[in-house]
């Protein structure tokens, strides 16, 4: 599950940036860059909206999935580790005299 997520995330990660270099900004975005003209989106007149909802939606997911990544690995690592939280100092030594 853990190489799993990983790779959602990394993948989820590179269609973002992807996503971002795609849309028109004020300097006509990466789609002038291949033969398009600065002012115009290479998807329509329509598309500036439609890819910011999708960005929205896929920053969402990614920080979600970030989230749930640090919950899962966090408690994957207790339960490794005995599923107990660290000793105290009082709790140091199994006789008492720590």
């Amino acid at each position: 599950m853990g190489i799993f997520l990983m790779v959602l995330l990394l993948l989820t990660a590179l269609f973002l940036i992807l996503l971002v270099l795609v849309q028109r900004g004020k300097g006509g975005g990466l789609s002038g860059a291949f033969g398009g003209m600065g002012g115009q989106s290479a998807f329509g007149t329509k598309a500036g909206s439609t890819f910011m909802w999708v960005t929205f939606g896929v920053v969402a997911f990614w920080i979600l999935l970030c989230v749930f990544s640090v919950w899962y690995f966090s408690h994957s690592r207790l339960d490794r580790m005995g599923g107990s939280a660290p000793a105290t100092s009082s709790e140091s030594t199994p006789d008492g005299e720590g």
